[in-house]
């Protein structure tokens, strides 16, 4: 008897401790998805670069890349619309962690990944993967 009431204990206390997280706002779930690519076909590229445009509004963004060792070691990006003009050359840097019984590396992009666009408009979007056009990688706006 004493160990089903401190079983339902701990379930209860798991419940509630799950209950709680889920309640709890995070910063992804506030995030917008504006403009997403995924690149990881080279059908996509035309002369070896990627183009489109897109509406944006006014705001403040960031640029989220979901690479991985394949991807391009130099991606350029470059923003232009009516008044607004943005380019980063992004590097991909990859860390290298030790489990103790093996290694993996994680993969990011650095670089000036923040724009603030002043006014809605149309923008066109270029994206050169300097050759790597089989290197798979997704490039995010979020707000």
């Amino acid at each position: 008897m004493k160990k089903k009431l401190v079983f339902l204990i701990i379930v209860a206390m798991a419940i509630g401790v799950v209950t709680a997280l889920v309640s709890i706002p995070s910063e992804k779930s506030e995030r917008q998805e504006i403009y997403h690519a995924r690149l990881a076909d080279p059908n996509l590229y035309n002369d070896g670069v990627f183009s489109e445009t897109f509406t944006i509004k006014e705001g403040v963004y960031e640029f989220r890349f979901v690479p991985n060792g394949d991807s391009p070691e130099i991606l350029s990006i470059a923003l232009n619309g009516s008044t607004f003009s943005f380019s980063e050359d992004f590097e991909l840097e990859g860390t290298k962690h030790e489990t103790g019984i093996s290694s993996y590396y994680t993969w990011k992009y650095i670089g000036q990944n923040t724009i603030e666009i002043l006014e809605d408009q149309e923008l066109q979007i270029t994206i050169n993967p300097h050759g790597n056009t089989l290197g798979p990688v997704s490039v995010y706006l979020i707000k």
